[in-house]
């Protein structure tokens, strides 16, 4: 059984790792310069469970997940992941649609923005939901048109895994699978015997990609939340802000072989994490 399970991030692998970046790309080539304090980190890690495992015996087995999303997510606006600050942004643009103010000083009481709680006056609200990217515009007379700004041109693609199935993963891993099981027992045996193998086969690699193998591009994934909330207004992607890296896909088949493979497909993770959003809103 698993003695210790390691916690990457899919941002160990080269800024120019081939889609689906599989665990072979790592270390082949410069890594994304802004992230590179944090997977410098994280690659120590796994050397630190490999060179354990090879010297010691012990069964420590890393694992890169990709991005995660479900209950108990952040939805601050100011630090929060794309897929939450999409379900936020959009929940408030419905509730101005709607022009539910209830609805809006509730969610602001639960979560303030930049200190905004639902007992500022409605024109405080108004301008830190606009500063955010959730404009309401005067058409004529009384009625209003709601944007939602979302940075980017929308076309980058993201790989989304729900959170409680990365930790049946996790589980299922240091369960059932040994570190031998990854490199097997006579590459592991080869680099230990140093006298009778002057070349060793290296061991290397042996972390273990979690995620589902599917991505969907930003657009797409706004869409998709637009239509479970139930907003009627727009969505503005303004191309003057950056889109950052435009596929960042991980290939899962390593841990598909040992035997496991997601269960939660995307719709059905964002519809259930937001009634699960709906549901502390209520709970307040």
């Amino acid at each position: 059984m698993t003695q210790l399970l390691f916690l990457g991030s899919t941002c160990i692998y080269p800024k120019d790792a081939p889609p689906p970046m599989s665990e072979d790309s790592f270390l082949t080539s410069p890594l994304e310069y802004t992230n590179e304090p944090y997977a410098i980190a994280k690659i120590a890690g796994i050397k630190m469970c490999e060179s354990y495992n090879i010297q010691y015996g012990t069964n420590f087995i890393s694992v890169m997940p990709t991005n995660l999303y479900g209950p108990n997510d952040n939805f601050d606006l100011e630090t929060s992941h794309v897929l939450p600050a999409l379900i936020r942004k959009i929940h408030l643009g419905k509730c101005l649609e709607e022009n539910n103010w209830e609805a809006i000083k509730e969610d602001l009481n639960k979560n303030p923005i930049e200190n905004i709680g639902g007992s500022a006056s409605e024109d405080e609200i108004l301008n830190i939901l606009n500063k955010y990217g959730i404009k309401q515009f005067k058409i004529q007379n009384s009625k209003f048109k709601i944007s939602i700004e979302i940075w980017g041109s929308g076309l980058p693609r993201r790989e989304f895994l729900w959170s409680e199935d990365m930790a049946d993963a996790c589980v299922y891993l240091m369960q059932t699978i040994d570190f031998k099981d990854i490199i097997g027992t006579d590459a592991l045996a080869s680099v230990k015997d140093e006298v009778e193998t002057s070349l060793p086969k290296e061991v290397i690699n042996t972390h273990i990609n979690i995620g589902t193998g599917v991505d969907i591009s930003i657009k797409e994934l706004a869409l998709t939340i637009k239509n479970i909330v139930g907003y009627k207004g727009e969505l503005y992607f303004n191309t003057t802000k950056p889109d950052g890296t435009m596929i960042k896909l991980t290939d899962p088949s390593k841990l598909n072989a040992l035997g496991w493979r997601f269960q939660t497909e995307l719709e059905d993770g964002i519809k259930a994490m937001y009634e699960w959003y709906l549901k502390q809103e209520e709970l307040k």
